[in-house]
């Protein structure tokens, strides 16, 4: 009797462990885990440092590298980035507070990366059936470094969403933190200048950094237009 139930405790263990590290339990922990962020975010309200600033224990480059940590863990839940953009151009000026953010925007990518690689792609690679999917995916898998760094350039391609699409692919995790670090680099400088010169909002620098904003917003508005109707007359 003894042996019978050592016999199916030791059969149920695999089961149990082949079930618990199955692609759909890391799936189901990757949601889980993201949806605890969104509301840890929601919780603390990262937004307050545009309000109270920096605690005044934290100065110079510990300040800096803690925003940038903060930044990092806020994109993975969500947060958008033009808000984070801005707050690290009025807390550290535009030249600090470019590189910090860019910093936030690799580390975070990174994260968000490692998070869908490791717990997600398992169970969505199976799910890539479509034309369209399985073009988007062979493209970035492919053409890792050239795909990722036209998404990121391309205004109006959800931060996120573009982490994930490319953890479910096959590309690489240098061409993908390099083609996002350069990508990022002129969108998030226009916020960071406008962050930092937002209490003139008539000086010169201000009112480029917001047409730097707008105007590619608006092309890729026009062009993502463009493209729609073109699929839909074939």
């Amino acid at each position: 009797m003894l042996d019978a139930d050592r016999s199916g405790t030791a059969t149920a263990s695999p089961r149990a462990a082949a079930t618990l590290l199955s692609p759909y339990a890391r799936l189901s922990l990757l949601l889980a885990l993201l949806a605890g962020a969104a509301v840890c975010v929601l919780l603390f309200e990262p937004q307050r440092l545009l309000t109270h600033g920096v605690p005044p224990q934290l100065g110079g480059a510990a300040a800096a590298a803690v925003f940038a940590a903060a930044y990092g863990l806020c994109t993975v839940a969500f947060v958008p980035r033009p808000l984070l953009n801005l707050a690290a151009g009025a807390l550290f000026g535009a030249q600090l507070g470019l590189a910090t953010a860019l910093a936030g925007t690799v580390l975070g990518a990174g994260m968000a990366f490692g998070l869908g690689r490791t717990l997600g792609q398992g169970a969505l690679r199976p799910l890539l059936r479509g034309r369209w999917l399985k073009a988007a995916d062979g493209q970035l898998s492919r053409h890792g470094f050239r795909s990722m760094l036209a998404v990121r350039l391309f205004p109006g391609v959800p931060f996120s969403a573009a982490n994930y699409c490319a953890a479910v692919s096959r590309m690489g995790w240098l061409p993908f933190l390099l083609a996002t670090g350069l990508g990022s680099i002129p969108n998030t400088a226009a916020y960071a200048v406008a962050g930092a010169r937002a209490s003139a909002p008539a000086s010169p620098a201000f009112l480029i950094a917001m047409a730097c904003i707008a105007v590619p917003a608006l092309a890729g508005t026009v062009l993502a237009w463009r493209k729609r109707h073109r699929l839909r007359g074939r």
